[in-house]
């Protein structure tokens, strides 16, 4: 899913491209992708582009006389700027078209679970803002009070769109390994010394990534936006070497999702336990990352 950095870049170039524009007409190849009904979509052709923002891990445009198109692309949404008179393929679930070029979005996979709100009126955006608190502009003491707000573990509570606005599955790992805490901490178990650093590695996590991407696209539309990239520490690195110690990385896997982290660096050497495994191999299942290891070289 895309999350802070990529949907901030996204942002970026979606205003520098559409700000002050004309949009044409919105053409669906997927009718499940708008979740509303009033306004209709119509109600968008020939209104101008006053700025794009981003809520959460959605994309807002804002119109002319409050009108917003909000759009949350899930797992596998993707954006794409094309010229102007591109047509909208099939493959598509919806064109765009702004006086200057065309938006496309596209979605991988069978389920289609990205999303279209057309909105209007500033009341009716607020109510579908998940208000998750913004990392990055907030202070120490906001995000203190906010993670000690509810007591779950700190996986869960990163990735709570109504706790911390931006992280998802990818940054989360990524986040917990440099702060080195564990993701089945509970978040009313830390001490003020691992607030401070999980506060300090979200700040400094997201800015990176963010500078990275930015760099990446330069002055282009970004066409690469994944969750897995070569230069991240854990975020699908299961087996292979942490980083920062050489322990092989390991993961938590639960439904359509994998949690992965550094036993060494983020739970002293203990294994989480993984619920597929743990449950096929019962009691042979290894509790620390030595036992581990010495399993794999006596096999």
């Amino acid at each position: 899913m895309p999350e802070y950095p990529d949907i901030t870049v996204y942002v970026e170039r979606l205003s520098a491209r559409t700000r002050g524009t004309v949009l044409k007409t919105i053409q669906l190849r997927s009718f499940f992708l708008l979740r509303t009904v009033t306004p209709p979509l119509a109600a968008f052709h020939g209104r101008t582009v006053r700025s794009v923002a981003r809520m959460g891990k959605r994309i807002v445009f804002d119109f002319s006389d409050d009108y917003f198109l909000v759009f949350h692309l899930m797992i596998l949404g993707r954006l794409h700027w094309k010229e102007s008179g591109t047509d909208v393929p099939k493959s598509a679930l919806a064109g765009l078209a702004f006086t200057n070029g065309v938006l496309l979005l596209t979605e991988q996979g069978k389920e289609k679970r990205a999303s279209l709100h057309a909105i209007h009126g500033a009341d009716a955006l607020s109510a579908i803002d998940p208000g998750g608190l913004e990392v990055l502009s907030s202070t120490l003491d906001e995000f203190r009070a906010r993670i000690r707000s509810e007591n779950h573990t700190l996986k869960r509570s990163l990735t709570n769109p109504t706790l911390f606005s931006g992280i998802g599955n990818a940054y989360s790992d990524e986040i917990l390994h440099r702060a080195r805490l564990s993701p089945v901490s509970l978040t009313r178990s830390l001490d003020d010394d691992a607030v401070a650093r999980l506060y300090d590695a979200i700040r400094s996590v997201l800015a990176e990534w963010t500078e990275r991407l930015r760099a990446e696209a330069g002055e282009g539309f970004p066409d690469k936006v994944t969750a897995f990239r070569p230069e991240m520490a854990v975020h699908g690195k299961y087996e292979k070497p942490c980083p920062a110690c050489g322990t092989s990385v390991q993961r938590i896997r639960y439904a359509s999702n994998e949690t992965n982290y550094c036993p060494t660096c983020q739970t002293n050497g203990k294994l989480l336990a993984d619920r597929a495994l743990s449950r096929l191999l019962k009691s042979d299942w290894p509790s620390t990352v030595a036992e581990l290891e010495s399993r794999r070289r006596g096999r």
